[in-house]
C-alpha cells in the first residue's frame, strides 16, 4: 500500500549539505541529465543585489537551467519560511505539470523541512513568527545558545531537555514568549512525518579539514571578486546593518570593517571562522534526517562524478 501511495506523490529531488560543497553546481549537472528545474532552498539567494557574498550562481553557471526562488526580494523585505513554503510548493506543482523534475537545492534546513514535511506555521498571530525566528537562530547560531536562554527563563524545562533537542527547547521558549510565564507542559514541534512528495534526498559532504580549506578558499575568492564593494554599495543604498539580510555571513563582517570596527584582516578571518562554524551547524541539522543519502565528495573526486551517481540512482524511477 505504501508503494502505491508513494507513486501517486509528485517526485522531488533534494540536494543539500553544508556550505561550499558545490550543491549549486551538482544541481545544475543533475538537472541537465534528468530534465529538471531548480528551486533554490537558500534563504540568502532570495535577495537582490547580494550576489558575491551569497555565492549566487550567475547566468553562465546556470547552464540555461531554469532557477526559481532567486532574486525575488529586496534586502529590506521580510521574507518568511511560511511564504517560502507556499511559493516553493506552488512551483513544484507547476514544474510537475510541465513534466519536468523539480530539484530543491540549498542548505537552509528550515526551508527544506517546510516544503517536504507537513510543517504548519499557522495563518495568523505572532506564534508562528516567534517559532520561525527561533528555528533560524538554532540553525544559524547553534542549539546550545538557545538552551542557555531557556535555562534563564525556565530552568525547570531546561533541566529536562538536552541542549541538542532543538524542537522541544524552541517550543518551551515559544510558550514563554507567548504567555510571559515559564511552562514545562508544552507540545512538541512537528516531528518527521510522511513527506508530502516522493522524495529522493542527497546530501553532499566531505572530510572536515578539506571542507574547511574549501571554505577559506571561497572566502578569499569572494574578497577578490569584490565583496567589499558589494557591501559598500548596499550600505550606500541605505540598507541598514540591522536588517536580517545584512546580518548574514559575509555582510556583517565586511560591514564591521567598513564602519571601522575591525581591520580588513580581522574581517576576513572572522568570516572564515563564522563560515566554518555555520557549516558544522548545518551538518548537525541535516544529520538528524535519515532520509538523506550522503555522498562524500572525496570519494567521488568531482562534481561531475557526484551528479552521475545521483542520476544513476534515479534510473528507472521516472
Amino acid at each position: 500500500m505504501k508503494d502505491k501511495a508513494d507513486n501517486k506523490m509528485k517526485p522531488l529531488i533534494v540536494i543539500t549539505g553544508p556550505t561550499a560543497t558545490g550543491k549549486s553546481e551538482v544541481g545544475v549537472l543533475v538537472a541537465e541529465q534528468v530534465g529538471g528545474e531548480i528551486i533554490s532552498a537558500d534563504s540568502m539567494l532570495l535577495y537582490r543585489h547580494m550576489d558575491i557574498g551569497t555565492a549566487k550562481p550567475n547566468m553562465v553557471e546556470r547552464h540555461g537551467i531554469p532557477h526559481h526562488m532567486i532574486d525575488i526580494a529586496e534586502p529590506d523585505q521580510e521574507y518568511s519560511a511560511a511564504l517560502y513554503q507556499k511559493e516553493a510548493r506552488h512551483l513544484i506543482t507547476e514544474i510537475s505539470i510541465r513534466r519536468n523534475l523539480p530539484i530543491l537545492v540549498g542548505g537552509t534546513g528550515l526551508y527544506i523541512r517546510a516544503v517536504i514535511d507537513p510543517y504548519e506555521f499557522g495563518d495568523t498571530g505572532s506564534e508562528p513568527a516567534i517559532r520561525e525566528r527561533l528555528l533560524l537562530e538554532a540553525e544559524q547560531d547553534g542549539y546550545d545558545k538557545l538552551h542557555r536562554r531557556l535555562f534563564e527563563v525556565d530552568p525547570e524545562a531546561a533541566a529536562k531537555l538536552h541542549p541538542r533537542d532543538a524542537r522541544r527547547v524552541i517550543r518551551a521558549l515559544e510558550v514563554y514568549y507567548m504567555t510571559g510565564r515559564p511552562s514545562s507542559s508544552y507540545t512538541q514541534l512537528n516531528q518527521y512525518h510522511q513527506p508530502l512528495y516522493r522524495l529522493f534526498m542527497f546530501g553532499l559532504n566531505m572530510e572536515r579539514a578539506s571542507l574547511y580549506r574549501r571554505i577559506e578558499k571561497r572566502v578569499d575568492a569572494m574578497i577578490a571578486a569584490g565583496l567589499v564593494e558589494e557591501v559598500h554599495q548596499l550600505l550606500e543604498s541605505g540598507y541598514s546593518r540591522d536588517l536580517n539580510a545584512m546580518r548574514s555571513l559575509g555582510y556583517k563582517e565586511i560591514a564591521a570593517y567598513l564602519t571601522g570596527e575591525i581591520s580588513m584582516e580581522q574581517a576576513v578571518e572572522l568570516l572564515k571562522r563564522n563560515t566554518r562554524r555555520f557549516a558544522k551547524r548545518q551538518l548537525t541539522w541535516f544529520r538528524r534526517d535519515d532520509r538523506i543519502r550522503w555522498l562524500d565528495i572525496d570519494d567521488f573526486g568531482s562534481q561531475e562524478a557526484i551528479a552521475k551517481e545521483i542520476t544513476k540512482s534515479l534510473e528507472g524511477v521516472f
